[in-house]
């Protein structure tokens, strides 16, 4: 694989984001670690982050964390967006990014796909 740089949006209370972060170091990548709960993205980087993921916000938000922050998964995208910047606890976890692709590491062994 090209090194190219790496980003693993991580929560290190979560196994699934520790196992990812693992399985990416096993490999032999050391990826900026950034701590979305501490430092949220933006709206423009979860904007980014969502077009190289393919999906939309609704699909990236964790429903139970959702609902008891009291963000409405049915609003518009931007105003979906802007409430998850403000709650990054509702968006789903580790999601990892390289280049112009990301995926979600749930399973971890998604990443793999990045690695290819």
């Amino acid at each position: 694989m090209t090194q190219q740089a790496v980003t693993i949006y991580h929560n290190p209370r979560c196994t699934k984001s520790r196992d990812t972060l693992a399985l990416l170091e096993n490999h032999g990548v050391t990826p900026k670690i950034v701590e979305y709960l501490k430092t949220p993205p933006s709206a423009a980087e979860l904007k980014a982050i969502l077009a190289a993921l393919g999906l939309t916000a609704a699909e990236i938000a964790r429903k139970k964390e959702a609902a008891e922050a009291g963000v409405d998964l049915r609003q518009a995208e931007d105003a979906l967006i802007a409430a998850m910047v403000a709650n990054p606890i509702v968006i789903e976890r580790p999601i990892v990014v390289a280049g112009t692709k990301a995926v979600l590491g749930r399973p971890p062994e998604n990443v793999l796909k990045l690695l290819a």
